[in-house]
C-alpha cells in the first residue's frame, strides 16, 4: 500500500489567480461601487490650493547698518540681536494671525451650493452683513434668501424661529440683533432665488484654525530664508493671509525694536525739564550775587587762580557730570521692574555699563516678547526673569563702584581746589561762592546740551528702523489643487475596488474547511473513479418545461456533449475498466459520509450513461429510510420493502422500467419501513442480487451514509465494489484521513472514489475541472 499524503491546505498563487480570474464578476461589483464613492468624493470635496511665500530675516550686518547713518553706528538701538528659532515660533503664533483675521475679515463667512460642493464667497459675495452693535457676540449664523434684486429673507437662526423678510439696506430686527444686509459690487440677477449661509465666528478661535494650516520652516538650515505656506479653498484667500501676516510680523517687530527708543526718550524728556529747571536757578543766582556784591566779571576776578585751578575744575566737571548720570541710573535700576527697559546712551563711561545696560534690555524685551505668547508659567519666562534679577544685581553693583570710584576722584580734586582757593588774595569767601556757583552753571549747560543731543539721536533712531524681513518671493504656487489629487483618489479607489474581493476571496478560502476539489484528495491511496463538476440547469426557472420532482437531476442526454456529460461518460469508462472481463464484479454500491452529497444523483446518472451504450442496468433503492431515488420511479407503494417483509416472493413484480430507456429498470422502496436495518438482515436482499446478476449487466444500489446506519455495512456485504461519494465544498477535509483508514482497513469492498460537484470556471480553489472533449481520462489506481 502506497504512503498515505497529507493534501495541502495551503493556497497556491497559480490557485489563486485562477480564482480570481474566476470572479472577475465580484471584482466589477467592488468597482462599480467604489469608484462611484470616488467620483462623489471628488464632486462634493472643494478643492484646495497651496500658496506659499518666502522671506529673508536679516542678519546683523543687514539690519544694523542703514545706508548714510554710519555717524549712529555707536548707536546699540541700530543693532538687531536674532534668533531664528524664535522667530518661527511668532510667526505662527495665534496672536500675529488673529491680527491678520481681523484685517481681512475672515471670521465673516459667506457660503453657497455649488453642485455638490459648499463653496466660500471671499471678497465675492453678492450681499455684506453689517451689524448694528459692533460688540455682536461670535457664534452666529443664519441664511440669506435673495428674493428679488432689493429684497432678502433671513432664516435658520433657530429651530423655531420664523423667517425675516426685508429689504437690502435696511435695518432688521432679528435674534441674532439688528442687523443690515447690503449688496456689494459683485450682485448681480443671477443670485435671485438662490441661498447663501452667513456665519460669524469668534476671530481667535478661527485664528487658531489657520494657525494650525499655516507651516513655517527654513528653506535651507545654512540660511535664514524663511518659507510660509498655507493650503486653502480659495486661492486669493490663501495669497491674502500670507501678504498680511508678513505685513503684521514686520509692523510687530518695529514695535519692539522701538522700545527701548520710547524708554530712551522719555528718560531724557524727564531730566531735561529737571536739569532747565536746574539751570534756571543758578543762572538767578549768580546775577543776583553780582548785584548784590558789586562784583566785576567773574573772570577778572579770579585772573590769579584760574591759572592753577583750571585743570581742577575741568575734572571736577567731568565727575560731576557722570556722578549725576551715575546716580541717576542706579535710582532706575531700583524703581524699574524687569518687564522694563533701562535709559541706553546715557554717556556713563565706566566699568562697561553701558554694554551691561544694553544686554539688559535686549533680555527684557525677549521676556516680553516670549510672554506676549505664553505666560509667566513658562519655564523660559522664569528662566529670563532669573537671569534679568541677576543682571540688574550685576549692574546695580557696577553703577555703585563707579560712584565710590567718582567720589574718591572729587574728593581729590576738591583738595587740590582748595588749596588754590586759599590762595586767592582778597575776599575768598565770595569768589569761592561765586565759582562754585558758576560751576554749577556750566555743569547743568553741559548735561543739557549732552541731552539735548541724545534726544535728537533717539528720534533718528526710531525714524530709520528698518523692516527685519526682506520678501524673497511673493505668494506663489500651482493653479491645480493641492488636495485632493483626482488622479490619487480614484487609484485608490481603484486599489480599494480591487483589494476588498481579494481579501474576502482569501479569506473565504483560507477558512475554508471543507473539500475544495481534486487537489485535497491528492494524500489519499484510494483510487479516483472519477470527477463531476457541478452544472445547474442553464435555463431560468420561468423558462423551464414542467418536469417531474426528480427529472431535473437527470443531466445525462444521449447526443449531448457538454462537461457535465463527458465527465460521466469519462466516470463510465472507469467502471467498465475497473470491472474488466469479470461478470461477477457488477454490483454497485454508492455511499458516502453526508447527507447531500449526491449519491441519487450520480446513481441514476451513472445508470442512463451505461443504459445509454445499450446495457442493461438495473437501480436499487437502498436507502429504505427517505426512498430518494424512489422518486424517479413515481414512488410506488409496492417495492422493495415488500419484498424484503415477504409479502411478495417475486421481486420482478417490483421492478419498474423506465419511460426512455427500456433497458434501464428500478427497484423502488415502496412503503418506508419501520425496521430498515431487520429487513436487510434477514437475507432476502442477497437472493435478489444473486439471482438480478444473471439478468442485468450492472447493478447499482444507492445505499444510506456510513456510520449513521448499518443499512450500508449489510448492503455493502452483497455488493462487488463500494463507490464512496465525496462532495467537493461539503465534506470536511479532516475526514479524509478516516476515509483513508476505512481504505487501509479495507472495511469496504474495492472502496474507490466518486469526486461530485466540483466547480468549472467558477474559480474556487482546486475545483477546476478542465475537461476538453474527448480528451480527459482517468486512470485506475490498484489498491
Amino acid at each position: 500500500m502506497a504512503a498515505n499524503k497529507t493534501s495541502d491546505d495551503y493556497i497556491r498563487i497559480q490557485d489563486f489567480l485562477g480564482i480570481i480570474i474566476g470572479k472577475w464578476h465580484w471584482y466589477l461589483v467592488s468597482l462599480l461601487i467604489t469608484l462611484p464613492i470616488a467620483v462623489y468624493y471628488l464632486l462634493s470635496t472643494p478643492p484646495i490650493y497651496t500658496r506659499t511665500a518666502s522671506i529673508l530675516l536679516k542678519n546683523d550686518s543687514e539690519n544694523g547698518r542703514t545706508a548714510g547713518m554710519s555717524e549712529f553706528s555707536e548707536l546699540s538701538i541700530f543693532r538687531a540681536n536674532v534668533n531664528i528659532n524664535n522667530e518661527l515660533f511668532t510667526l505662527k503664533s495665534p496672536i500675529l494671525m488673529t491680527e491678520v483675521v481681523s484685517r481681512l475679515g475672515l471670521n465673516e463667512i459667506y457660503l453657497t451650493d455649488r453642485g455638490l460642493q459648499q463653496v466660500e464667497l471671499y471678497k465675492s459675495s453678492p450681499v455684506s452683513v453689517t451689524f448694528i452693535d459692533d460688540r455682536q457676540k461670535a457664534g452666529i449664523s443664519f441664511n440669506i434668501h435673495i428674493v428679488a434684486t432689493d429684497r432678502v429673507e433671513l432664516s435658520g437662526f433657530s429651530e423655531n424661529d420664523q423667517p425675516i423678510t426685508g429689504e437690502m439696506g435696511e435695518t432688521l430686527k432679528t435674534p441674532a440683533g439688528d442687523l443690515v444686509v447690503s449688496s456689494t459690487p459683485h450682485f448681480s440677477s443671477d443670485w435671485q432665488g438662490k441661498e447663501i449661509r452667513y456665519t460669524r465666528v469668534n476671530a481667535t478661535s478661527i485664528a487658531g484654525s489657520y494657525a494650525g494650516r499655516l507651516s513655517v520652516g527654513l528653506n535651507d538650515e545654512n540660511t535664514t530664508i524663511i518659507n510660509l505656506s498655507i493650503a486653502d479653498a480659495s486661492i486669493q484667500k490663501a495669497e491674502d493671509i500670507l501678504n498680511t501676516l508678513i505685513e503684521v510680523y514686520n509692523e510687530k517687530w518695529i514695535q519692539d525694536k522701538n522700545q527701548i527708543s520710547v524708554g530712551t526718550s522719555q528718560f531724557i524728556n524727564d531730566r531735561l525739564g529737571v536739569i532747565e529747571s536746574e539751570l534756571g536757578n543758578v543762572d538767578d543766582n549768580i546775577s543776583n550775587f553780582k548785584s548784590e556784591n558789586l562784583m566785576p566779571d567773574i573772570q577778572a576776578a579770579s585772573s590769579i587762580y584760574m591759572t592753577q585751578s583750571v585743570e581742577n575744575k575741568r575734572l571736577q566737571q567731568e565727575l560731576n557730570v557722570q556722578l549725576s548720570t551715575a546716580r541717576y541710573i542706579r535710582k532706575e535700576l531700583e524703581t524699574k521692574s524687569i518687564n522694563q527697559t533701562l535709559p541706553a546712551n546715557s554717556g556713563i563711561a565706566g566699568n562697561n555699563i553701558e554694554e551691561q545696560i544694553n544686554e539688559y534690555n535686549s533680555t527684557v524685551l525677549n521676556r516680553n516678547r516670549l510672554i506676549a505668547n505664553s505666560s509667566e508659567r513658562n519655564p523660559l519666562v522664569q528662566d529670563f526673569a532669573a537671569t534679568l534679577q541677576s543682571m540688574k544685581g550685576t549692574i546695580l553693583q557696577s553703577v555703585d563702584n563707579f560712584i565710590i570710584s567718582l567720589n574718591t576722584q572729587l574728593q581729590s580734586v576738591q583738595q587740590q581746589q582748595t588749596v588754590a582757593t586759599g590762595q586767592l588774595a582778597s575776599n575768598p569767601n565770595r569768589a569761592k561762592y561765586l565759582l562754585s556757583v558758576e560751576r554749577q552753571q556750566k555743569v547743568k549747560e553741559e548735561l543739557y546740551l549732552y541731552l539735548l543731543q541724545k534726544r535728537e539721536e533717539n528720534e533718528l533712531s526710531q525714524a530709520f528702523t528698518a523692516y527685519n524681513t526682506r520678501i524673497m518671493a511673493t505668494p506663489w504656487g500651482s493653479n491645480l489643487p493641492t488636495f485632493p489629487r483626482q488622479n490619487r483618489v480614484l487609484i485608490m479607489a481603484i486599489a480599494i475596488g480591487l483589494l476588498i474581493p481579494t481579501v474576502i476571496i482569501f479569506l473565504q478560502e483560507t477558512l475554508n474547511t471543507k473539500v475544495r476539489g481534486r487537489k485535497d484528495l491528492s494524500g489519499l491511496n484510494i483510487p479516483l473513479a472519477g470527477e463531476i463538476p457541478y452544472s445547474p440547469s442553464s435555463k431560468k426557472f420561468w423558462k423551464r418545461k414542467k418536469r417531474g420532482p426528480f427529472e431535473e437531476n437527470i443531466v445525462v442526454k444521449e447526443g449531448n456533449r457538454n462537461i457535465t456529460n463527458e465527465a460521466f461518460r469519462v466516470l463510465r469508462s472507469n467502471i467498465d475498466f475497473m470491472t474488466g472481463k469479470n461478470p461477477d464484479g457488477t454490483v454497485f454500491a454508492l455511499t458516502s459520509f453526508n447527507s447531500g452529497s449526491g449519491k441519487s444523483f450520480l446513481t441514476i446518472n451513472i445508470a442512463i450513461s451505461f443504459a445509454i451504450k445499450k446495457k442493461k442496468i438495473l437501480i436499487i433503492d437502498g436507502d429504505l429510510r427517505h426512498a430518494s431515488l424512489s422518486a424517479h420511479a413515481g414512488s410506488p407503494k409496492n417495492g422493495l420493502s415488500h419484498y424484503l417483509g415477504k409479502v411478495t416472493d417475486n421481486w420482478k413484480e417490483l421492478v419498474v422500467a423506465d419511460k426512455q430507456y427500456p433497458n434501464l429498470h428500478y427497484i423502488p422502496v415502496g412503503t418506508v419501513p419501520p425496521n430498515p436495518t431487520e429487513l436487510l438482515e434477514d437475507g432476502p436482499l442477497a437472493t435478489l442480487i444473486e439471482e438480478a446478476r444473471h439478468q442485468y449487466d450492472y447493478i447499482f444500489i444507492d445505499c444510506p451514509p456510513i456510520d449513521i446506519v448499518a443499512d450500508t455495512q449489510i448492503i455493502e456485504k452483497l455488493t462487488d465494489r463500494t463507490f464512496f461519494v465525496i462532495r467537493a465544498g461539503l465534506l470536511d477535509r479532516s475526514m479524509l484521513s478516516e476515509l483513508q483508514e476505512i481504505y487501509r482497513s479495507k472495511r469496504f469492498k474495492n472502496l474507490a472514489v466518486i469526486l461530485n460537484g466540483t466547480v468549472g470556471n467558477d474559480g474556487k480553489y482546486g475545483y477546476r475541472y478542465g475537461y476538453r472533449y474527448g480528451h480527459r481520462s482517468y486512470y485506475y489506481q490498484n489498491s
